[in-house]
């Protein structure tokens, strides 16, 4: 096998709980994170040349070490040493610092493509040992569906899958640091907190009116004093038939659940022709 294509998925968190801070200056968390339709386009194939090298269908994305794509090859380059280099080429879809995890589905990938094409002989649980190193939600992106994340995201329990569910995404057009957002995190005026529990409850009975009953996220305490805009979309979503709505990790990504197909259709035309985000998608649970 000379190259390899694979499908990198976005996530969302349909519950986010912010702990406290850890002595390394970490978060502690405790998260329900949910795989959705959504994905970026790899293609990763083998170069004779002792490189690794990345195309981009997005002009401002770096191609070097910047990149997750690149750090996650680098490190089993210098782990495993094999011999030959990678081309990867990513063809971007999920947005950019939106929440979602794009660059971190994107290093998850990566790491398993190259572990099946130079037949590194990892197993997942060591791919995600591994991919701990470059972010804190790349385990998770390699072990994907319905889980419970803990410590720094890094901890994962695999929880029933969610029922199906129509989701509307709506990026506004503003990026948002994670890292600015927890900075800013004062744990001290975090009032209300997420019923993580009873999320968990809601998903074993399956039942998806009390799972968007419960969803939850203490970032918004940050981010939407600094965009309002996210507010607005969320009402905006409410307003049109969501079940609940609320913003991805941290942020500026407001997702909602919807009862079916046509309600959700509906709500994305309506944002698209507001344009209060600049992207707007229906997708699925996957």
């Amino acid at each position: 096998m000379d190259s390899i294509r694979l499908k990198a998925r976005a996530k969302i968190n349909l519950g986010l709980d912010v702990l406290g801070k850890r002595d390394d200056g970490y978060h502690e968390v405790r998260m329900i994170m949910q795989t959705i339709g959504i994905y970026d386009r790899i293609i990763i194939k083998k170069i004779e040349e002792d490189e690794i090298r990345i195309k981009s269908n997005l002009s401002f994305l770096p191609v070097n070490e910047n990149n997750l794509i690149y750090k996650a090859a680098r490190l089993l380059k210098d782990e495993y040493h094999f011999k030959g280099g990678v081309l990867v080429e990513l063809n971007k879809f999920i947005p950019v610092a939106a929440g979602m995890a794009g660059g971190s589905t994107d290093a998850a990938s990566t790491l398993f493509g190259i572990n099946k094409l130079y037949n590194l002989g990892m197993t997942n649980k060591r791919i995600m040992e591994l991919g701990v190193n470059i972010g804190a939600d790349v385990p998770y992106c390699v072990m994907r569906g319905t889980a419970l994340a803990e410590g720094i995201g890094e901890k994962l329990t695999r929880l029933r899958a969610v029922p199906h569910m129509w989701i509307v995404i709506a990026k506004p057009a503003i990026n948002v640091s994670t890292k600015l957002v927890y900075e800013n995190l004062d744990m001290g005026g975090v009032n209300v907190h997420p019923d993580i529990d009873g999320l968990i409850g809601a998903i074993n009975e399956q039942n998806i009116e009390k799972i968007a009953d419960r969803m939850g996220n203490v970032l918004e305490n940050v981010t939407i004093p600094l965009y309002p805009v996210i507010d607005t979309i969320k009402k905006d979503m409410l307003a049109h038939g969501a079940y609940n709505a609320m913003m991805s990790g941290s942020g500026p990504t407001v997702f909602g659940i919807f009862p079916d197909e046509k309600t959700a259709l509906l709500c994305r035309n309506y944002l698209k022709e507001k344009k209060d985000a600049r992207t707007v998608y229906i997708t699925e649970t996957f």
